[in-house]
């Protein structure tokens, strides 16, 4: 993922932030055909473009055809960073996302997620049931808002961002404006 890639080069440090993209979104999903013609965008173009992007830098992407209410999914994530395994937790919610074309929204699907990379499902279960990192994705869902930011993913330093799916450069553009040093 370009994350790591960016850990790797430069001096910075990686914080997830929660976004509320598609809340309205059912347990079963939306349809990415219907999303995309209601914004009179081309879904096969978005689609090359997307495809793209990853396969320069070798990012894997499937084909998937819906979209699904990831709250459930932030919540588990902030669960997940505080047991140490964030990273691992959103590469795999990534994976089982964009490449497996999985149903990150219903709590069976999170919860074999979670056993994958060696936490607790019947704790996992206990914090989305009992709602603990709620605040945690309302706050930085609060923040995004502040900030601006209307889309997924966004890499912001020091409230100047680069949105969507860009190449990796564009990042290493922004960290070299904001005299970020590179790694030896």
């Amino acid at each position: 993922m370009r994350a790591d890639r960016l850990q790797k080069e430069y001096e910075i440090q990686i914080r997830w932030v929660a976004f509320p993209l598609r809340t309205d979104t059912p347990e079963d999903g939306l349809s990415l055909k219907e999303i995309y013609a209601a914004r009179n965008i081309d879904i096969d173009q978005a689609r090359k473009r997307f495809k793209q992007v990853a396969d320069e830098i070798g990012l894997p992407l499937g084909e998937r055809e819906k979209t699904y209410n990831s709250r459930p999914a932030q919540e588990l994530a902030k669960w997940a960073e505080q047991k140490g395994k964030g990273d691992e937790f959103h590469k795999a919610v990534f994976r089982a996302c964009f490449v497996d074309a999985r149903n990150i929204g219903k709590v069976d699907e999170l919860l074999r997620i979670v056993k994958s990379i060696g936490l607790p499902e019947k704790e996992a279960k206990q914090a989305l049931e009992s709602g603990t990192f709620k605040k945690d994705v309302d706050a930085d869902w609060s923040r995004c808002h502040s900030l601006g930011i209307t889309a997924v993913p966004t890499f912001v330093i020091d409230h100047q961002a680069v949105v969507g799916f860009q190449p990796y450069e564009a990042l290493g553009q922004l960290l070299q404006t904001k005299n970020i040093k590179k790694r030896i």
